[in-house]
Formats: structure tokens, sequence, C-alpha cells
């Protein structure tokens, strides 16, 4: 059995290690939280992200550290899945692989090459960078980018689409291909290319979806405003083979952080290339309209009189996620135009949105 570690084992990098692990791997996964890898490595862990806790409970061959020397020393080949945000121009932070490519030059030379794959989100131009700097390490630098959606990580680790390989040679991505055939139930789609395609490509695709998801809802609203049901206008134009169903159905916005990040990530490099952005500069302005398209709606279209249960404000449901939800901006809209919101969520949703808002909705406790 092969060893593999995983540096950052939050939300991706978890179940990585865990579908890993299910693929007949040895695994070490390393984390900078004490109380967290006792969890883990007690298996008590919870979450409701799917079969998380299951596979956690069923590993055999998956142990968790904060030993980062250990870690490095347990594989020649190591993912980094370690957290990335936005910076105020776009960019994203990446600190914390910074954090990590540090330690690994305190730890000089390594005896054996070791393969490092970069699988959080990052700036195009990035993982070239981090190969400068590990050059003189025997360090091989490769960026392999994931399409996943919280509520279905796993799921989407095992069946992907596609697979991205930003390889540093053909060795390297030949590594990288033989995981991902062991790890996949499917047979995906393999893209090997140079580190800096890889790094457009992620930013690319999500941009390309946050393009379909405003232009269905735009022509959803072009329907409701025209007294037609927009369900069957959208589900005509995606039954042409060129077009497809996926992420093209009326509903709200597109949230969360994966797609907001990209688009700013996307823009902000294009404009380091003097390209206006401009579809997806429009994308995310007809996305805030839509918001505001679907609360004028509502408050024509109710009485105030009515109690208004929503069942879900996450921005996707079976998550616990908030940041960006146009669920919860319009419940939030709509309690503060004087309608009595009733939320029903998961105790640790509520958790977040009373601290947030307090008493501005009343609270139910779904056991979903």
């Amino acid at each position: 059995m092969e060893n593999i570690s995983v540096i950052g084992i939050g939300k991706l990098g978890l179940c990585l290690a865990l579908v890993l692990e299910r693929a007949k791997y040895n695994v070490m996964g390393c984390d900078v939280r004490k109380d967290y890898i006792e969890l883990i490595n007690d298996k008590v862990f919870k979450t409701i992200e799917p079969d998380v806790e299951k596979y956690l409970k069923e590993s055999n061959n998956f142990e968790a550290t904060i030993d980062f020397k250990e870690t490095i020393n347990f594989s020649d080949i190591i993912f980094i899945t370690v957290k990335t945000t936005s910076l105020p121009d776009g960019e994203y932070d990446c600190s914390q692989v910074d954090k990590v490519i540090d330690n690994i030059i305190s730890l000089g030379v390594s005896e054996n090459t070791k393969q490092i794959i970069i699988s959080c989100n990052v700036n195009p131009g990035y993982s070239d960078e981090v190969q400068e700097k590990l050059k003189n390490y025997n360090y091989i630098v490769n960026y392999n980018p994931e399409w996943i959606a919280q509520g279905s990580i796993i799921h989407d680790q095992e069946y992907p689409d596609l697979v991205v390989i930003g390889e540093n040679d053909e060795r390297s991505g030949d590594i990288i291909k033989k995981i991902y055939n062991n790890i996949c139930l499917n047979k995906p789609i393999f893209h090997r290319m140079d580190r800096l395609s890889a790094e457009i490509t992620k930013i690319s695709l999500n941009c390309s979806l946050i393009s379909r998801i405003s232009m269905a809802n735009m022509i959803g609203e072009m329907a409701i405003r025209s007294g037609v049901n927009p369900d069957k206008i959208l589900n005509a134009i995606g039954s042409d083979s060129r077009i497809g169903h996926k992420y093209f159905k009326y509903g709200f916005g597109y949230g969360g952080p994966c797609f907001y990040r990209d688009a700013k990530a996307f823009n902000n490099y294009s404009g380091k290339l003097n390209i206006k952005s401009s579809m997806v500069i429009a994308a995310e302005e007809i996305n805030k309209n839509h918001l505001k398209f679907q609360i004028n709606e509502f408050l024509n279209d109710n009485s105030k009189e009515e109690l208004v249960v929503l069942n879900s404000i996450t921005y996707k449901p079976g998550v616990t996620l908030i940041e960006e939800s146009q669920k919860l901006l319009f419940a939030v809209e709509i309690a503060k135009a004087g309608y009595k919101v009733v939320i029903k969520e998961h105790i640790d949703v509520i958790k977040q949105v009373k601290n947030i808002y307090g008493d501005l909705f009343k609270y139910k406790i779904s056991n979903e």
C-alpha cells in the first residue's frame, strides 16, 4: 500500500483523505487544530457532510496529526488542501500555502524526490512560483484543482466529470492520474496540461457556470413578466445538446464561497492582462439584480398577513454555510419589509443567523 500525505484536513482535505484511504492508500492528514485532530483519530467527529462520518468510522489506514515533519516524512506524495480566501483586490490569499512551503523549506533538502500536489484555490502563476522556491529542495510541484460542492464533497471526488492535472512533467502527471484512477468510481475525462493552464481552467470553469445561472434567471424573469412559465422555456432551451440542462434552471441566484471568489480572481487576473472580463462582470450584476427582482415580485404578490416559512436559507440545501446565500438575503429583506418570517433550519445554521440578525426571524429547528 502506498503512502499519501494531506496537509490541511478541513472540509475538502478531510474528505480527500478519507476517499484516498477508501482506495487502499495509507493516509496521514495534518492540521494545526489539536482538538479537531483528536476528534478525528477517535472517530467521533460530527458533520452533516454526507458519508464523512461513515468513511471515518470504517477507515483503517488513516491517521491525523499536528506533526508537520512527520507528515512530510510519511510520504513522497503530498496534497496541499489548506484554506485560501479572497483578498480585497480579488486575488486569493495564499498565505496558508506560503506557510506550508516555508515549513517544507525549513526541513532542508529531501532525500527522496517528493511530489507536491496543490489542490486548493490559487492565483494563476502561483504554482510556478512555488516550484521556483522548492527547486533546490528536491520537491516537484503540480496543480490539481477540484470542482466540489459542500453537501456532496465525497460524491464529487469519487464521481468527477473531469480531472485537471497541471503537471510539472509527464512522470508527475502519470502519478496523479494513477491516484485518480484508483479513487474515482466513474471514468472521468483527464485533461493534462501545465500548471498555469490548470490554474486558469479552475477559475474559468466556475465563471462559465455563473454565466449560465445568470442567463437562465434572466430568461426566467422575462417569462414571469410576460405571464408565462419559465421552467417550460428553460427546459426547451436546455434540450438542445449544445446547451444542456445542468445549472440552467430558474431559481435563486448563485451563492456560497466558490463562485464569488473565483469570479473575483478571474476579474483580477484578466485585469492584469489588460482584458476586461465583461461577461463575468455582467453575470455578477445580473445575479445581484435577480435578487431584487425576486424580492419585488414577492412583495407585489403576497400579503403581510401571511406567515412565510423558509425551510432552507443556506446557499444550497444540505449544507450549513450561509456565505453569500441569496435565500438568506431574500429572507432578510422581506422580514425588514414587515413580513413574519419563520426559518426552519439545522441548529448550526440557526445559531449563525441568530448571531447576525437576532430576533428578526422566528426559528424552528429542523431534524434534517
